[in-house]
């Protein structure tokens, strides 16, 4: 059965960095292409990046655009988010999510001084 499975979240100050993963099984994760989503309490879940199913191609929301970096390793069954200069409202638990429509259980991400 797929599973995708989050980690990487934590507590980090502000400008701080922090590199979630999502390992997936059970599928085969090269076909998908890959999506990292957020939600804040109170807030509707938001898209906050894609991959494609190669890499090369990317796309970022404009609030994390050019302080995200969405990557992934299809040896690994891997995607990355790295998150440099966190801003208290990246407060949020964020998710994978594939093509299929999966998701992980979510990895909290406090941004906080």
């Amino acid at each position: 059965q797929v599973q995708l499975t989050e980690s990487g979240g934590g507590l980090v100050h502000p400008g701080g960095s922090l590199r979630l993963s999502c390992v997936a099984s059970g599928f085969t994760f090269s076909n998908y292409a890959m999506r990292w989503f957020r939600q804040a309490p109170g807030k509707e879940r938001e898209l906050v990046a894609s991959i494609s199913r190669t890499g090369l191609g990317t796309n970022y929301a404009d609030s994390v655009n050019g302080r995200f970096t969405i990557s992934r390793d299809n040896g690994k069954n891997t995607v990355y988010l790295q998150m440099n200069n966190l801003k208290p409202e990246d407060t949020a638990v964020y998710y994978c999510r594939d093509d299929e429509g999966n998701w992980g259980q979510g990895t909290q991400v406090t941004v906080s001084s």
